[in-house]
């Protein structure tokens, strides 16, 4: 499907796909790939398991990057979490794609996200953090994400996200949602702030049970510490 090392790049409905490897994984072994939306010049990655040819529709995460959670751990956010989870998700069902999109901070990029992060350290939640800067809330598009939906011949899809919004910004470009999969991860005592305002003020559909072994306290001074 994709190009090796020694092949020059393949082109399939305005997609060029310019490297692609084995990705072994704790999860299972996944084809990564590096692919080019050839009409905004725009660079996505994907992780793909299985037959994406057959009938049934595969199980699709568009998952926008975030450093701070996934590769530095931070604890505002459960971004690390989702990740590790779809990607098991996907595993498991045996075939589908992760496509992650270079979409930091909800598309405002990786600055501009600490600087958030800055006005939430002062009492803001994630909304009016972004608003303050003169930011959009949510920023992201999924234009880049159906094309490679299409150039992998996928037009509809089982999508895993607890965003509803997701569902209507991929099938603004006419991939089919033929069913919302929920994306389990547990909430801690440091991002269910985070959480209940992805909920009440984003429209996400969460579970924000925190298990009592991980709920806050508070110590002596007055400031939260985990149980």
């Amino acid at each position: 499907m994709f190009t090796g090392v020694n092949s020059p790049p393949v082109t399939r409905n305005g997609v060029t796909y310019l490297a692609t490897a084995s990705l072994p994984t704790p999860r299972g072994t996944f084809q990564i790939a590096v692919a080019r939306v050839d009409a905004s010049g725009e660079q996505v990655l994907l992780l793909s398991l299985g037959d994406l040819s057959e009938t049934e529709p595969p199980l699709i995460r568009l998952h926008s990057e975030c450093l701070t959670g996934e590769v530095l751990g931070s604890l505002r956010c459960d971004c690390g979490d989702q990740l590790a989870s779809a990607l098991t998700a996907i595993a498991e069902a045996g075939r589908g794609v992760l496509i992650y999109l270079y979409q930091e901070g909800r598309g405002i990029g990786l600055v501009n996200k600490i600087r958030a992060y800055a006005l939430q350290d002062d009492g803001m939640d994630t909304v009016d953090a972004n608003l303050a800067l003169g930011l959009p809330v949510d920023s992201r598009t999924y234009g880049a994400a159906a094309a490679v939906l299409r150039s992998l011949g996928v037009e509809r899809v089982r999508l895993l996200t607890n965003n509803p919004a997701k569902c209507e910004g991929l099938a603004c470009y006419d991939i089919e949602i033929i069913e919302r999969v929920p994306l389990k991860v547990a909430g801690t005592p440091f991002n269910l702030a985070y959480l209940r305002t992805k909920a009440e003020r984003m429209g996400h559909l969460l579970d924000l049970d925190v298990p009592a072994s991980q709920r806050l306290g508070r110590n002596r001074r007055g400031k939260p510490q985990a149980k």
